[in-house]
């Protein structure tokens, strides 16, 4: 109920009638998996370099229709953030900036369900610019990859720790790592584990 009326209510504020395709719901049979790179954790002050998405179409990953694009910040991007990504300013010289990111992206991913692994955080980020464009947070429902290997993991004990970092994820599903902390590599990893999951069954001992 609570949802529904903030979606009521965002879609009032939508500035651009254009979108409001994004707020009706998806009746097909695919998924957006996306990513973003950024210069730090904070959506209220940090800003998206880069984002990778692919689209997933039941048990294929779309490779030939993925999104890539990279955003020049008005920022600087810190030391702590270029460690971890390794993008650094030289290497976004040419970035676009989110006016003309932003819509293709929401054109690209429509209403569909987005997945990624811990993709809330992603949502925020894009939603501080969907909002200045647009009024709006981005509204699609999210899947959250974390919370589904969650439910397929067998524990040993009701006390034993679930480890959820992305790496472990991999590893225990088996699956190539590409090269990480790329956006769009980080979008087709989180491609993979969310066809590797969606075939298991939740709380039967997916895993031993």
């Amino acid at each position: 109920m609570i949802a529904s009326l903030k979606k009521v209510w965002q879609k009032h504020r939508l500035k651009d009638p254009k979108y409001a395709y994004l707020f009706e719901p998806y009746r097909g049979d695919e998924v957006v998996v996306l990513d973003t790179e950024t210069t730090g954790m904070d959506p209220r002050r940090d800003e998206i370099l880069s984002i990778g998405a692919v689209k997933v179409r039941q048990n294929r990953i779309l490779l030939s229709d993925a999104f890539e694009a990279w955003l020049k910040p008005e920022g600087e991007i810190s030391e702590e953030s270029i460690k971890i990504h390794g993008i650094r300013r030289i290497d976004i010289e040419h970035g676009e900036r989110p006016e003309r990111v932003i819509p293709a992206l929401l054109d690209f991913i429509g209403n569909r369900p987005i997945v990624g692994y811990y993709i809330r955080f992603d949502q925020r980020m894009l939603s501080a610019y969907t909002r200045r464009l647009l009024g709006i947070d981005l509204p699609n429902e999210l899947i959250e990859l974390s919370e589904m290997y969650y439910r397929r993991y067998r524990k040993h004990s009701p006390h034993e720790f679930v480890d959820l970092k992305f790496d472990t994820i991999m590893k225990a599903l088996d699956l190539p790592v590409l090269g990480k902390h790329d956006a769009l590599n980080d979008a087709i990893m989180s491609a993979l584990i969310y066809l590797k999951l969606k075939s298991m069954p939740e709380y039967r001992g997916a895993f031993s």
